[in-house]
C-alpha cells in the first residue's frame, strides 16, 4: 500500500458543541478519520469543516473560518432538532464517512451578507453574516434613514431593522413577518422591527427584497448606544454614522451530498410537518 503524502490528504476540522451526544459523535468521527490515510485532522486551514450540534454550531464555525471561504466547505451533523444547515443525523455518521471517502470536491454555494459599520469618529468594522444582521437603539425609539441604491427610501421609526440573506430568511426574518427566499437567490431582505405607522409617521411596513447589485444604508438620526447583531455575535457601539449591507463577493460552500435535500422539503418539515389528505 502506497503511503499518501501530506499534501494529498483532505484536511478536516471537527467542531462540536458541549452536549453529550455531540461529543460522542465527534469522538467517533475523530477516531475513524484519524486512522484513515486519506484524511488529516487539523483546525488550521481545513478543506472540510464538520460541525456537530445544530444550526448554531454551524454559524459559529462559519465565523471561525469566514476568512477562508474560498477554500473551505462545510457539512453539518445535527444532534437535536432538524436544522436547515445540517445534512446528517447523529445516527447517519457511517453514511457521512462514506460520502467523505468518495468526495470529489463538489460543492453547493449560497450567498452571504457583508456588513460595514462606520462610527462618527471614522472607525469602520466589517463583518460577514450567514443569516442576518440587525440594528437596534438601546435607549429609546430608533430613528434612521433607509437608503436603497442611493435612493433615500424612508425615515424609519421603531425598534430596529433586520437585513437577512436568503438562507437566513427562515430564521429571525420569518418571525418578523418577512418572506421565505430560496437560498440560491442572490438578494437581501430588509424587514422592519416594530415600526411606528400612523398619520404622522409612515414606513413601507412590509419586508423588501433587494437585488444583488443594490446596497442598503441605514443612517441613524439620533446619537446614542446601538445594539448590532451579526448572526449569533453581538456588538455595542455609540454614535453610529451608518451601516452598509450588501451581498458579499464570496459565498459559503457546503459539501454536495445526497443528503443535501430540497430546501422546500426542509421548510415543510420545519414549519408545517405532515398533514392529513
Amino acid at each position: 500500500m502506497t503511503q499518501m503524502n501530506f499534501t494529498d490528504k483532505t484536511k478536516v476540522a471537527i467542531i462540536a458543541n458541549g452536549k453529550y451526544q455531540s461529543k460522542r459523535v465527534a469522538a467517533k468521527l475523530f477516531a475513524v478519520l484519524r486512522d484513515d490515510d486519506a484524511f488529516y485532522l487539523t483546525k488550521k486551514n481545513p478543506d472540510i469543516v464538520i460541525t456537530i450540534g445544530g444550526d448554531g454550531m454551524l454559524l459559529s464555525a462559519f465565523h471561525m473560518y469566514d476568512k477562508y471561504l474560498d477554500s473551505v466547505r462545510f457539512v453539518g451533523v445535527h444532534t437535536g432538532h432538524l436544522g436547515f444547515y445540517t445534512d446528517y443525523r447523529d445516527f447517519e455518521v457511517d453514511e457521512l464517512l462514506n460520502i467523505l471517502r468518495s468526495d470529489k470536491g463538489e460543492k453547493i454555494a449560497y450567498p452571504i451578507l457583508k456588513v460595514t459599520t462606520t462610527l462618527e469618529d471614522g472607525r469602520q468594522f466589517t463583518s460577514k453574516a450567514l443569516n442576518e444582521a440587525t440594528i437596534k437603539r438601546i435607549e429609546k425609539t430608533m430613528v434612521a434613514d433607509v437608503v436603497i441604491n442611493k435612493v433615500q427610501f424612508e425615515r424609519f421609526r421603531g425598534d430596529g431593522i433586520s437585513v437577512s440573506t436568503p438562507t437566513g430568511s427562515t430564521a429571525y426574518n420569518k418571525s418578523l413577518g418577512g418572506a421565505i427566499l430560496h437560498p440560491t437567490i442572490e438578494a437581501l431582505q430588509l424587514t422592519e422591527i416594530s415600526s411606528l405607522n400612523n398619520r404622522v409617521f409612515r414606513t413601507i411596513g412590509s419586508s423588501i427584497i433587494i437585488p444583488k447589485k443594490d446596497k442598503i444604508e441605514i443612517i441613524p438620526k439620533r446619537q446614542g448606544t446601538y445594539f448590532l447583531s451579526v448572526d449569533n455575535k453581538t456588538y455595542t457601539h455609540r454614535n453610529v454614522a451608518k451601516i452598509e449591507y450588501e451581498i458579499d463577493k464570496k459565498k459559503i460552500n457546503f459539501v454536495a451530498t445526497p443528503s443535501h435535500t430540497s430546501f422546500w422539503a426542509r421548510v415543510k418539515d420545519a414549519f408545517i410537518g405532515e398533514f392529513d389528505s
